[in-house]
């Protein structure tokens, strides 16, 4: 009976922040598309370190400190000081800095929607209601595979449990994204990990992952069929309607307008505002000296990494923009910098990245 009564709670909770979050992202989407002066979406990262060592993930490291929490704040006030409606936090393992809930609560103190990405190792029922309770919004968790390999142990064996107990007391918005491509040994992986995620009342995605040297390689005959059954998964797997994912599940190039830098900011450890994740160094700003003229500047910026590009958040923000504002300027060159950062997939024609599918 307690149980029964439990279960009748999170249902509520869960319906109330769902239509809550639908309304705060229907009232700041829809200015975002009548001008286009402002970021939609925002990824920070609040440490580097990871539990784990997937193979194919150049994001992480296993000694980096936490940034501390007065910084992480000063760095949601300039977010919030540019406009930007999401802000979502990445890593390496978001889930080790060990204030992560306050991270949280700042972003919707600056009435910005939170989001989560995490390889879900730690999502035991006490941490999720600490999720819920710092008013987390949306979560989503990366699975590679079926039975833990040599190339990720992030693995639907290992992380089932996890899964459940999201599905039982997580009353924030979860995806579960599959991922097919190099690297990937049993591509009927992915659609079960889709299939599970459905089962448990979940969003599903589907990513591409790029081969060892950071290219995009075409998906064979088997592994498109896998995908375009993913892509068809009900109404509610939203990477059903974008385009782009057929293209480079073909590995062809998509003809689109990148507005990383200015609609999509990617904040580092260090501060600075990258392209993405793979374009770190460009432009290689400080956030707290990043202004309008930033962000106008990258909007109307040519990006050559873009026709191959994998990372589908930036894709699916630009939509908004793709029919206006043509590109004319070309890329500033970033500044000197100590710590070396790198574009890390190159800006050439045939540059490509790997999806932003931790």
């Amino acid at each position: 009976m307690a149980e029964t009564v439990q279960s009748g709670n999170v249902k509520r909770r869960r319906r109330l922040r769902y239509w809550r979050t639908r309304a705060r992202e229907i009232r700041k989407l829809t200015w975002r598309g009548i001008s286009t002066r402002q970021p939609i979406l925002a990824h920070i990262i609040p440490m580097r370190r990871c539990n784990l060592a997937c193979t194919y993930c150049n994001e992480f490291d296993d000694v980096s400190k936490p940034v501390p929490l007065d910084e992480m704040k000063r760095r949601l006030d300039d977010l919030a000081r540019l406009g930007t409606a999401i802000v979502t936090i990445s890593g390496g393992e978001p889930l080790l800095h060990p204030e992560l809930d306050d991270v949280i609560r700042h972003i919707r103190k600056r009435g910005m929607i939170a989001g989560l990405i995490t390889n879900g190792y730690y999502l035991v029922p006490e941490r999720i209601e600490r999720l819920n309770q710092a008013g987390l919004e949306h979560l989503q968790i990366s699975i590679d595979n079926v039975q833990p390999d040599e190339v990720s142990k992030k693995s639907l064996k290992v992380l089932d449990q996890k899964l459940r107990n999201l599905s039982e007391y997580a009353i924030f918005q979860v995806n579960i994204n599959s991922v097919l491509g190099s690297g990937v040994k049993n591509p009927e992986d992915a659609l079960e990990v889709a299939h599970r995620a459905m089962a448990l009342g979940f969003t599903s995605t589907v990513g591409i992952i790029h081969d060892s040297n950071g290219q995009l390689q075409p998906l064979g005959a088997h592994e498109q069929e896998i995908f375009e059954e993913i892509m068809s998964l009900g109404k509610r797997s939203f990477t059903r309607f974008n385009r782009f994912q057929h293209n480079i599940a073909a590995g062809k190039a998509n003809n689109w307008r990148c507005r990383s830098g200015s609609r999509y900011l990617y904040i580092c450890e260090e501060g600075r505002v990258h392209w993405c994740s793979q374009q770190r160094g460009m432009p290689g700003v400080p956030l707290h000296t990043y202004t309008q003229a930033d962000l106008d500047r990258e909007y109307l910026t040519v990006k050559s990494c873009a026709p191959y590009c994998t990372v589908s958040c930036v894709q699916q923000v630009a939509i908004i923009d793709n029919w206006r504002g043509p590109q004319t300027l070309k890329p500033q060159a970033a500044p000197p910098h100590p710590g070396g950062l790198v574009n890390l997939s190159g800006l050439g024609p045939d540059a490509a990245s790997p999806s932003d599918s931790r």
